[in-house]
């Protein structure tokens, strides 16, 4: 298979079911198996913004994340698979001020670094503004043909791959998925039949992605589950560790603690508080993001906690 022809590919996800709880039937669409790292919904997010940058003759791409982001991982490794060369700028100047130090702890920029990312690292508040600030200006100035990818991978393109992860006999009553920048769960709405509801678990405190959602999609089918973030953004607790170890003893079935975690916790919980009416069939979409899970193990173990065990 050539590298392009990887992107190219139509990817049908296998869906497991999972049980019958309460009367719910639950199964999980196993987006996470695409690829190791390009897995889930960061494969579906690149797939058009990379054809389109091959498309246009672009040969870089630059990119927006913080210091543990699925998304810079990915991209950094789909860049490689291409021949494409990758900027990243990374949220937390202090990161690089003794970049061999951050890359001996931390496992996400050093796989990025790996696969030939270069990294920009600026600080929080410019950060907020990272699109006009005077590095990216500069790099845009240096390099006329590069490509560029908002941060979470989140615009039109990635809408359309995200549509993607729904099929034709996806024929569920209810599609979750984990919400970080709103562009999955927006494709997904998207995707869905008008008599599908999709639930968009937040990973963040707040419902500003309310509005984020809605910049994306018309449709009505959909709301936001804000109940379930732990803290925040990054932010665990010991039952929501515990709770993702069991559920991979008794599934099989990794999930990672900032995203796919959180969503089956409280999927599992609505389940029980008796949410949704007896018989409904629920299609959680399994959005990967694993790579992040030694980043966390590293954090919880600095924190003397229990860390999330391996298959």
């Amino acid at each position: 298979m050539s590298s392009i022809s990887f992107f190219e590919k139509n990817y049908d996800s296998v869906t497991e079911c999972i049980g019958n709880f309460n009367g719910i039937d639950l199964c999980i669409k196993r987006e996470d198996l695409i690829h190791p790292v390009i897995s889930g919904n960061k494969f579906r997010k690149l797939k058009y913004n990379l054809l389109e940058a091959k498309k246009r003759k672009n040969s870089e791409i630059l990119t927006f994340g913080g210091a543990f982001s699925n998304h810079i991982a990915a991209t950094a490794e789909a860049c490689s698979i291409l021949g494409l060369e990758s900027f990243g700028i990374i949220r937390g100047e202090e990161l690089g001020k003794d970049l061999e130090k951050t890359l001996s702890t931390n496992p996400t920029l050093v796989y990025a670094h790996q696969k030939g990312m270069q990294f920009y690292f600026v600080t929080r508040s410019d950060y907020r503004n990272k699109e006009n600030i005077p590095v990216v200006k500069s790099l845009i100035e240096k390099n006329p043909s590069i490509f560029i990818i908002p941060e979470g991978g989140t615009n039109l393109l990635a809408i359309r791959g995200c549509q993607e992860i729904i099929e034709k006999e996806d024929d569920f009553d209810v599609i979750c998925s984990s919400v970080g920048t709103g562009g999955t769960l927006a494709g997904l709405i998207e995707g869905s039949k008008s008599h599908q509801h999709c639930i968009g678990f937040s990973a963040l405190k707040g419902d500003f992605l309310q509005k984020e959602v809605s910049k994306w999609t018309k449709k009505t089918n959909w709301s936001l589950q804000t109940d379930y973030h732990f803290g925040g953004y990054a932010k665990v607790t010991s039952e929501l560790i515990e709770f993702i170890n069991t559920f991979q003893r008794n599934y099989n079935i990794p999930l990672d603690p900032i995203y796919t975690g959180k969503m089956f916790y409280g999927i599992f919980d609505m389940i029980q508080s008796g949410f949704f009416p007896k018989n409904t069939r629920i299609l959680a979409v399994h959005t990967g993001g694993l790579q992040g899970v030694d980043g966390m193990n590293q954090t919880l173990k600095q924190k003397g906690l229990q860390t999330i065990n391996s298959l």
